[in-house]
């Protein structure tokens, strides 16, 4: 079987429901890190609450290499 990567969890900070993207702060501590309403896995855009903690896994953002933003969002 293959190994399963560990996911990140993070809590849902800030969210911008006109544009379609919030922002998830990493358990870890780290800087927050973007998301698209395209990340999401099984959870609805509009039913998103800030406060609410999610599992997520970080990849670089292709504009911009320098930052990551996080992509499979689902529920924790």
């Amino acid at each position: 079987s293959l190994m399963e990567v560990p996911m990140a969890t993070g809590t849902i900070v800030r969210l911008e429901r006109a544009r379609g993207f919030g922002f998830i702060k990493p358990s870890t501590g780290e800087a927050d890190l973007f998301f698209h309403t395209s990340a999401l896995q099984g959870l609805v855009f509009d039913e998103l609450q800030e406060g609410q903690t999610g599992e997520f896994e970080t990849e670089k953002d292709s504009r911009d290499p320098r930052r990551s933003r996080a992509v499979n969002v689902r529920s924790a």
